[in-house]
């Protein structure tokens, strides 16, 4: 309920909006806006206007109400709090509301709690959400952070999962799973962060301890449903049976009216990195579709069928894509088999292959002129192991012919070329194939859509690229150095993504084809001024307007609700 009320300084009157509300029951103030003196009031209402402020402010607003919008849809703070419990009164805020805090600041300008409370001051959150003083110190969101435990963290994720295939109407016949890792700074000497392992860095940084994530995705959007946090040093593929069980668990939580084990309509999607003996004896149990594929280099029978049996898949869908089908002993299984070829691959592969051969060329003709100077001192064996090293990265040995004469270190000469013959070989052979395989019958399924749902892996594989990106839901900066607080980064990281992947879905329904970069840059763009009129005395009052917006900006704002966070005039 609001009302306007006064207040006597000096004795002199100024007014206020005032807004009342139950709370705990019992009525109370929730919020005051600063009106003015009556004669302030007066010369608003007759449009003289109170003159030109003393000063103005700029605030983020437009990204941050469209990304509180949706976390208010998934119901995020709430799920939280319904799963970790109340709070002491002095906790400054819910540990839901910090979870909430920290996914928003993730999707729309990453920082690390030490800095949290210096961006908050400079959007307009604290219009819609008010935090006590000291709320965002970052002790406060670590203690947070320290209410969840892994278990917890797993209830939270699947209950946010289930209201957002509920609310958003996600399709899951299509689901898509990868592993990645991130590097972390954590000190080697840390004991306190078993999960942070050095391992087999994806992002090149071999010199830092790493944090594995693995991602089921939809291929409606390509959102997140299912997420799991490993230690570096464990291999991918020991993590995907983990995935999948704990995907099958939430079967009756996902699909729309509990139909657990309807197998027949859910795919699920990976690469070859994921296979193993012990997985498909756990996909086998599972109610769960798969397509996979195969190393072709380990089918060379099927790699030198003729060309004769390859037929067109789709040339409008998958332009310069051929492909036939066979059955074959897989993983203790008879298998359907789809052996493609594509022309975009086999030339992506060629290309990628000289500039391997080019590399290789140089590595050897520099050892070629630092043998011919005579003045190396390794020995034949170091020289022929320099030699295996160069020739080591995929198929360069097969192409590259190499001659090394002497014995004595001064008299070691070497000389080498490209078989062109075992090129040509190479190409027809390799280039440009793909195997696929999968349980589906050919009535569930035909070639085109066993094409399609493998090709389905861009979903997720932009996921990650996303994760990765510096500026917006980024995974990085991490400044955590326990397991428990790394943990619960990576759930409010995936929870961003998750955010960020359904508001391109929304915007992409309707008719605004946008990356999540370009999405919220558009919005960051709707900015809120803060005008600053300084009266004869006390605080200045204040006037809130939002800058003008072109016509994508507001059909954005319509698209996300931003009227419901704008500044009431």
């Amino acid at each position: 309920m609001a009302f306007i009320m006064g207040k006597k300084q000096g004795g002199k009157t100024y007014y206020y909006l005032a807004e009342s509300a139950r709370v705990e029951g019992k009525p109370r103030i929730v919020s005051q806006r600063y009106l003015g003196s009556a004669e302030e009031i007066a010369a608003r209402l007759s449009e003289a206007g109170p003159g030109e402020p003393d000063r103005s402010r700029h605030l983020a607003f437009g990204d941050v109400a469209a990304v509180w919008e949706m976390l208010r849809r998934l119901r995020v703070a709430e799920i939280v709090d319904e799963v970790v419990g109340a709070r002491r009164g002095d906790a400054g805020a819910s540990v839901g509301t910090y979870i909430a805090l920290a996914t928003l600041n993730r999707v729309v300008d990453p920082c690390s709690k030490l800095a949290f409370a210096d961006w908050w001051n400079k959007t307009a959150g604290d219009r819609w959400l008010r935090l006590a003083p000291g709320a965002l110190d970052h002790r406060r969101f670590w203690e947070a952070m320290d209410a969840i435990s892994e278990a917890r963290l797993k209830e939270i994720e699947r209950r946010i999962a289930a209201t957002m295939v509920e609310v958003f109407s996600i399709d899951l016949s299509g689901l898509v799973l990868d592993m990645t890792n991130f590097a972390t700074w954590i000190d080697s000497a840390n004991e306190r962060a078993p999960i942070a392992k050095r391992g087999h860095s994806k992002q090149k940084r071999n010199d830092l301890r790493i944090v594995g994530l693995g991602l089921v995705v939809s291929t409606d959007g390509g959102v997140p449903l299912v997420s799991h946090a490993y230690p570096g040093n464990k291999p991918d593929v020991t993590q995907f049976g983990a995935m999948v069980e704990e995907l099958v668990e939430r079967f009756e939580t996902l699909l729309p009216g509990g139909a657990a084990g309807d197998g027949e309509h859910l795919t699920l999607v990976y690469d070859a990195g994921q296979n193993s003996e012990d997985n498909y004896t756990t996909l086998d149990g599972a109610p769960l579709s798969f397509v996979g594929s195969l190393p072709p280099s380990d089918h060379p029978g099927l790699l030198a069928v003729s060309k004769d049996r390859y037929e067109v898949v789709d040339e409008e869908a998958f332009p310069g894509l051929v492909a036939f089908e066979t059955s074959k002993v897989v993983f203790g299984h008879q298998r359907r088999l789809v052996v493609c070829h594509s022309d975009g691959l086999h030339e992506k592969q060629s290309r990628g292959f000289d500039q391997t051969l080019a590399k290789a060329h140089r590595q050897l003709a520099e050892v070629q002129a630092r043998l011919a100077r005579g003045k190396t001192r390794k020995g034949k064996e170091k020289v022929e192991a320099e030699i295996t090293a160069i020739l080591a990265p995929r198929w360069v040995a097969r192409v590259v012919t190499t001659t090394l004469i002497g014995n004595d270190p001064a008299e070691l000469r070497l000389s080498f070329g490209i078989d062109q013959e075992a090129r040509s070989a190479l190409e027809e052979e390799l280039f440009g194939k793909r195997i696929l395989f999968t349980d589906k019958t050919r009535e569930q399924a035909s070639t085109r859509t066993i094409v399609a749902e493998y090709r389905s892996q861009e979903a997720v594989e932009g996921d990650f690229r996303q994760m990765k990106d510096p500026s917006v839901v980024s995974f990085s900066p991490m400044f955590h150095f326990t397991e428990s607080k790394i943990r619960v980064h990576v759930c409010y990281c995936v929870l961003a993504l998750m955010v960020a992947r359904l508001m391109v879905r929304e915007a992409g329904q309707a008719g605004l084809h946008l990356s999540v970069r370009a999405l919220l840059g558009s919005l960051a763009g709707i900015e809120e001024t803060v005008l600053l009129y300084q009266g004869e005395r006390g605080r200045p009052r204040a006037r809130r307007m939002l800058t003008e917006k072109d016509a994508g900006q507001q059909r954005l704002y319509d698209l996300f609700s931003l009227d419901t966070y704008a500044p009431k005039r």
